[in-house]
């Protein structure tokens, strides 16, 4: 057996692993920028990440509540 017997396989093959690449990532970026303007739109209605960082004044006043 030559590989030039089953060059169309191989490349059809190719093709298909390419193509199933070029999706994947495509969806990826779409969700991407999908959850971007999800997590912006929750900012503008007032909701903030836990992991971003409190201002010393506003985390003092939070602990004198908490008190």
């Amino acid at each position: 057996m030559e590989a030039a017997d089953h060059l169309g396989f191989i490349v059809a093959a190719y093709i298909a692993a390419a193509a199933v690449v070029f999706v994947l990532i495509a969806w990826v970026m779409i969700d991407y920028r999908a959850q971007r303007r999800a997590l912006v739109d929750l900012e503008r209605r007032g909701f903030s990440r836990r992991s971003e960082p409190m201002p010393a004044a506003l985390a003092m006043e939070q602990a004198r509540q908490d008190a």
